[in-house]
């Protein structure tokens, strides 16, 4: 009949031959055979040749742009004797070349952008809840925060603050004109004061020498620097700077260590005197108004809380 198809064509098409079956062992040797032979895949291979996506013209990105996100430094921190603190190695340049000082210091959010030394990094550091001061070494910053914030609390916003200043390029010190009078709270303006003066005497001379090479490096050690600020009847005048500033031990550090060391290598000096600013010196009388308050609360047996001149044991 027209429309059917026959039975060979139909056995065709479903796969069915009319020959007989073959063996099972034989069917899947002929079908691996027949796979083998008709997919063949590539091997795998490390060719150089092969095409790789290359960014389009309108996508590429500036190479200084791709270097700056890339671009990463590893900030380390060093205890102070100092508990409140801390300093900070950016292993970078921190002050400017040819800067005149050793150091700078912002001891009040408005020193931060006064003349002649701005910072925008110490306006942002300062403006962290708890942080008191920001000092600038060589190639260190030392953050000092008051006695009642934890470092846990603030630490980490410091790092971010600092690595996002130095992988930005910007510039962490700025010098601008200088109108008006420096500042009150930024410190270390003008030359260094250890530098060889012309005028000075031959004892003056080696009073600056010896702070200059053995203990101004030990101070920078600890976070802080060193000014000499005159010499009269025997007695060498200096202020500590950075965390040696509000170190309880800064008075021991002065007497039994800088002390020591001039009295006993030059025979004119007789002994040295701290020298502190207006604010310092209200502090340390509030500070001693509080000992005195804390002694007669806690009577003569009273443990020690603090080292240094005005506190319960300190000895004259």
């Amino acid at each position: 009949m027209r429309g059917l198809i026959p039975s060979r064509s139909l056995r065709a098409l479903a796969g069915v031959s009319s020959k007989p079956p073959l063996n099972p062992v034989c069917r899947a040797a002929c079908i691996r055979h027949v796979h083998q032979s008709s997919v063949r895949i590539a091997p795998l291979t490390s060719s150089q040749s092969r095409r790789r996506p290359v960014l389009r013209p309108a996508q590429q990105q500036p190479a200084t742009s791709i270097t700056r996100a890339t671009r990463s430094i590893y900030i380390q921190t060093q205890p102070t004797p100092n508990a409140s603190a801390l300093k900070f190695l950016p292993n970078h340049p921190v002050l400017p070349e040819g800067f005149p000082s050793t150091f700078l210091e912002y001891n009040s959010p408005r020193s931060t952008v006064a003349a002649p030394h701005p910072s925008p990094l110490a306006a942002r550091l300062l403006d962290v809840d708890g942080v008191s001061s920001v000092f600038y070494g060589p190639d260190f910053i030392t953050v000092t925060k008051a006695e009642d914030v934890n470092w846990a609390h603030i630490k980490p916003e410091i790092f971010a603050l600092i690595t996002e200043a130095i992988t930005s390029g910007e510039a962490l010190v700025n010098t601008v004109e200088k109108s008006t009078s420096a500042e009150d709270g930024q410190g270390g303006l003008g030359e260094d004061s250890l530098a060889p003066n012309d005028e000075d005497d031959e004892v003056v001379a080696m009073i600056k020498e010896l702070l200059e090479t053995r203990i101004r490096p030990a101070i920078q050690e600890d976070g802080g620097d060193i000014e000499y600020r005159g010499f009269e009847n025997g007695m060498v005048n200096l202020k500590l700077r950075g965390a040696c500033r509000t170190c309880d031990s800064s008075t021991v550090t002065l007497k039994n260590g800088i002390e020591s060391m001039l009295m006993h290598y030059i025979e004119e000096v007789k002994g040295v005197n701290q020298v502190l600013d207006e604010e310092e010196e209200i502090a340390m009388q509030e500070f001693a108004r509080f000992e005195e308050k804390l002694r007669q609360q806690k009577g003569p047996d009273a443990a020690p809380s603090t080292v240094g001149k005005g506190t319960l044991d300190f000895v004259e």
